[in-house]
């Protein structure tokens, strides 16, 4: 898709486990067809305002997911806790609904974005960076600057044009409504 950008976190190191995630063999974006034709319509709106879309993740295998539980149960180093988590204590993350047991990306029809600059491709102000897990990360929050809700309601706006839904805790997470696969979750490795 012509200008898109993208930069699949969970394949490397620059995400809340601080390492690759089981299952992220390669920095891809894997989309149901659907999806892929709804997420064309947005990036043509964005491109129409000077922004281009900027992912950060698609399909999602389960045993990322899976790796995502683990983690969670496991007492390796919090690395990543400063940047991504820094009020909640890692065993709470499920509790307070930042991470499930299955997710919508395992669909094919998710996906975790941004709205960035189309001649720099530097992300413009959300408030809080991708997969920062607290309140102000909310869609809706108020606890980030006028300029931030602005763009958050300009990417939801635009998304939601294309026929996706919004997730209210977090700003850069749309699924797609007419999904095709709204009960199954997919465990292919991303290669």
């Amino acid at each position: 898709m012509q200008g898109l950008l993208t930069d699949i976190r969970y394949a490397g190191n620059d995400n809340f486990l601080g390492r690759p995630v089981d299952g992220y063999q390669a920095p891809a974006c894997l989309l149901s067809r659907d999806s892929l034709q709804a997420l064309t319509q947005a990036q043509e709106h964005a491109q129409k305002i000077g922004l281009t879309l900027l992912v950060y993740d698609c399909y999602r295998p389960q045993r990322a997911v899976d790796d995502f539980i683990r983690w969670i149960q496991s007492d390796v180093p919090q690395t990543m806790k400063e940047r991504y988590y820094p009020n909640v204590k890692k065993e709470d993350l499920i509790a307070q609904g930042y991470i499930a047991s299955q997710s919508g990306h395992s669909r094919g029809s998710a996906i975790d974005l941004t709205l960035a600059d189309a001649r720099t491709g530097e992300p413009i102000d959300m408030g809080t960076s991708w997969d920062f897990f607290d309140p102000s990360s909310h869609t809706d929050s108020v606890a980030v600057s006028n300029d931030a809700r602005q763009n958050r309601r300009a990417l939801k706006v635009m998304m939601e044009a294309a026929g996706f839904r919004a997730y209210y805790a977090e700003w850069w997470h749309f699924t797609l409504i007419d999904e095709p696969n709204p009960n199954t979750y997919f465990n292919r490795v991303i290669k």
